[in-house]
């Protein structure tokens, strides 16, 4: 792709983002979803691969008729209390299509359908785009107007998403499909706690970002799309490898790595909300993430192919991103500690 249309569209991302996340009107709210939709397909369809063309085609509909849904359910509340104020969702048939609106843009069960076809499509950059950065205007939606929402509708599609990420996860051997269904288990987590503590799903949000942005761009070093090729990749980097074992096992919740943070956190708070069914289901649910994560860090690492090749091994590599993926890892990995100092920042 030409650099400078590169350019345009990345900072049409950006501006797009901004709009939305610090606007109070619902026109701007709904004009930042539609840049941000528009800057993101030349993105995906930018190796002009068919696979890649489906997913821009599958993407823009349903981001469509997600925002289409959005100014409707704005407009029905506009109408009905002259509120166009994004906090002033008092409308019961509005709260309930902008709980639909929102859980289409995120990728939300039932709502789900176009997220791991759309990854699977796209590069390894765009898909880490679409899984964090895109997130983000829909999360900023929600946290505003959690007050108005629909929480029986939340919560079950919350379950929902956090069985069937788990669920789907278990019989793929494509990562970027692994990885989108990770986030829309993930996503069950943070949707799950919304109505009751927006600032703790945000947490979750962020530092689900920087794991997921730590698994992508250590992929995108090794260029590792399917299972097979990781194996053969702890040939050529191990230490990268090692590393990504651990980011996996953090994704997964384990402790005492970062992840295992913001799900104690949610699990506690639901207990305190006597939502104890509620947070037993779901934290049985993710054992079934756990499952393919160690899937993923058992190939990463453990598994070497029978034909290995005689190349030396590559401890030091002359890639730009790997400062960032250092920094990344470290805070995928090690933040658990800093746990009173992350909770009085938020």
């Amino acid at each position: 792709m030409n650099p400078h249309a590169k350019l345009i569209f990345t900072s049409s991302l950006l501006l797009g983002t901004t709009i939305t996340i610090s606007s109070n009107h619902w026109m701007m709210a709904w004009t930042g979803l539609e840049i941000n939709t528009l800057a993101v397909i030349p993105l995906i369809s930018k190796s002009h691969h068919p696979r890649a063309i489906e997913a821009s085609i599958k993407y823009f509909l349903v981001q469509a008729a997600a925002s289409a849904l959005v100014l409707f359910s704005s407009m029905i509340n506009a109408w009905s209390t002259g509120q166009w104020d994004i906090t002033q969702l008092t409308h019961p048939t509005a709260c309930t299509l902008l709980t639909t609106a929102v859980a289409m843009k995120l990728g939300l069960v039932p709502f789900h359908f176009w997220f791991p076809e759309v990854l699977q499509g796209s590069s390894l950059t765009t898909a880490l785009l679409l899984s964090t950065a895109m997130k983000f205007p829909p999360i900023t939606i929600l946290y505003l107007t959690s007050h108005s929402l629909h929480p029986t509708l939340l919560t079950t599609m919350a379950i929902a998403s956090a069985a069937l990420g788990g669920w789907m996860g278990l019989n793929q051997t494509q990562i970027r499909k692994i990885l989108a269904f990770s986030s829309i288990s993930h996503l069950g987590w943070m949707t799950i706690i919304i109505l009751y503590n927006p600032k703790l799903t945000l947490m979750t949000f962020y530092l689900y970002s920087v794991m997921t942005a730590t698994v992508f761009l250590t992929l995108n070093t090794t260029k590792t799309t399917k299972m097979s090729t990781m194996m053969v990749s702890w040939t050529k980097t191990p230490m990268l490898n090692a590393t990504l074992m651990l980011t996996l096992l953090s994704l997964a919740g384990l402790p005492p790595l970062t992840g295992f943070l913001p799900k104690w956190l949610i699990i506690q708070e639901l207990t305190k909300q006597e939502m104890t069914p509620a947070a037993t289901i779901i934290t049985m649910l993710s054992l079934l993430g756990l499952f393919f994560y160690l899937r993923l860090a058992y190939y990463s690492t453990i598994t070497l192919p029978p034909n290995s090749t005689n190349r030396m091994k590559q401890w030091h590599t002359n890639n730009p991103a790997n400062t960032s993926i250092a920094i990344l890892t470290s805070l995928s990995i090690s933040l658990l500690p800093l746990s009173p100092m992350i909770l009085a920042t938020a």
